[in-house]
């Protein structure tokens, strides 16, 4: 069974900095996407960022390119994202998503609540 478990949500000032990791088990396939979505109170679901396994590329939403940055430590299977000089508007529960390239099968973590205060 896969399991997607985050950790490293909370609170912080505007400005400040968290790092939220995603803890991926229960398969073995090599090609996968994983990445984080986000949704905030009243607003649907969005992308955040994601990265590919079989082509190690990344890519991230316009609104936090310069200031986020995913990575992945191999071994683990789990990937980290970095969140610099965050706004207010980053208030939201952030999800980590896995989808096999191979059936597109699609899996979800419970989501962590990140809160920026102004």
């Amino acid at each position: 069974e896969v399991q997607l478990v985050e950790s490293g949500g909370g609170l912080v000032q505007s400005g400040g900095s968290l790092r939220l990791a995603c803890a991926a088990s229960g398969f073995t396939d090599d090609n996968y996407a994983i990445g984080w979505f986000r949704q905030a109170p009243g607003k649907e679901r969005e992308g955040v960022s994601c990265m590919s396994s079989w082509d190690n590329s990344t890519s991230y939403a316009d609104f936090v390119k310069g200031r986020f940055t995913l990575s992945r430590a191999h071994a683990k299977n789990t990937v980290y994202l970095q969140m610099n000089s965050l706004k207010p508007e980053a208030t939201a529960v952030y999800y980590c998503n896995l989808v096999l390239r191979k059936n597109t099968a699609d899996y979800w973590g419970q989501g962590t609540q990140v809160t920026v205060s102004s």
